[in-house]
């Protein structure tokens, strides 16, 4: 199953752990804050992409399916 990865702006404070764990999909703009990648994440980077939500210290990091996507 693929995910896609989604940020919650008002919840992030730009600490800039998912870019670290995650640069195939995350990077970060002039001020620190993450540009999420609107790819599919799948085989490999899923469990990277799983960390990086799990180490996001204000949870505004969320992996999301695509069946939930289109609910």
């Amino acid at each position: 199953m693929n995910h896609r990865l989604h940020v919650d702006p008002i919840r992030c404070d730009g600490y800039g752990m998912c870019a670290e764990l995650l640069p195939e999909r995350i990077t970060l703009d002039d001020w620190g804050y993450p540009i999420v990648d609107s790819k599919l994440v799948g085989g490999a980077l899923l469990d990277l992409a799983r960390k990086a939500v799990a180490a996001c210290p204000t949870a505004a990091l969320r992996l999301g399916s695509e069946d939930q996507r289109s609910r």
